[in-house]
C-alpha cells in the first residue's frame, strides 16, 4: 500500500499542473528523468519522455504554448483545445509516476488519477480566465497566464521534490480560485426580472 502513496501524489501533482499547462509538466518530468533529479525514474514504457527527440519536441511545444497563451483570442482557442488535450497529458504524466509498476497498472492509474485531475484543474483555470475576461475585457489575461505558468512550474517542482505536500498546495489553489469566483459574483449587480 505504501508503494502507491508517493507515486499517486506525484501523479496527482503532475496531472494538476497539466491542467494549467499541457507540455511544461511533461518537459520537466522528462528533464528530471534525464538528469536523474529528485529520484525520478521512468518505466521502460515511458522512457521516450527523456529521449532527446521528445525533450526537443516538448521544449518547442512548451515555448509555443507559453507564448501563445499571452495573445488575446489565441488563449481561448488554447483553452478549448486544452479541454481535450490536457486530460491526455495528465494521464501520461500520472502514468509515468508509477515507474516501478507493471505498465498496464501504470496506464490504468494514469487514466484514473491523471485525466480527471487534469480536467478538474483545467476547469478551474478556465473559470479564472472567464473572470479575468469579464472583469478586464481580456486585458488581464496575459497576467493571469503568467500566474498560471508559475503555478504549473512550482506544482511540478513540489510534486517531484516533496510529493506529500501536493494535497495542501492543490487545496490552496482550488480555494484561491473559489474565493476569486465568489468575489466576482458578489460584485455583479443582481439580475432583475420583470
Amino acid at each position: 500500500m505504501e508503494t502507491w502513496i508517493l507515486p499517486a501524489l506525484l501523479g496527482v501533482g503532475l496531472a494538476a499542473a497539466t491542467g494549467f499547462r499541457t507540455f511544461l509538466p511533461l518537459l520537466m518530468l522528462g528533464l528530471a528523468a534525464k538528469f536523474q533529479l529528485f529520484g525520478v525514474q521512468l518505466a521502460d514504457a515511458m522512457s521516450w519522455l527523456d529521449s532527446p527527440a521528445a525533450l526537443i519536441a516538448l521544449g518547442i511545444a512548451t515555448t509555443v504554448e507559453l507564448a501563445a497563451d499571452k495573445i488575446p483570442a489565441v488563449d481561448h482557442v488554447l483553452s478549448v483545445a486544452g479541454t481535450f488535450i490536457r486530460p491526455v497529458a495528465g494521464a501520461v504524466a500520472a502514468g509515468a509516476a508509477f515507474s516501478s509498476f507493471d505498465p498496464m497498472i501504470a496506464a490504468i492509474a494514469g487514466l484514473i488519477i491523471g485525466a480527471p485531475t487534469a480536467l478538474a484543474f483545467h476547469a478551474a483555470q478556465a473559470s479564472t480566465r472567464v473572470v479575468s475576461t469579464t472583469t478586464t475585457a481580456g486585458l488581464g489575461n496575459p497576467f493571469v497566464s503568467v500566474l498560471e505558468d508559475i503555478t504549473a512550474f512550482f506544482t511540478v517542482l513540489l510534486a517531484m521534490a516533496a510529493p506529500v505536500l501536493i494535497p495542501l498546495l492543490l487545496a490552496l489553489i482550488l480555494y484561491g480560485v473559489w474565493r476569486l469566483w465568489r468575489a466576482v459574483r458578489r460584485r455583479r449587480p443582481p439580475v432583475r426580472t420583470a
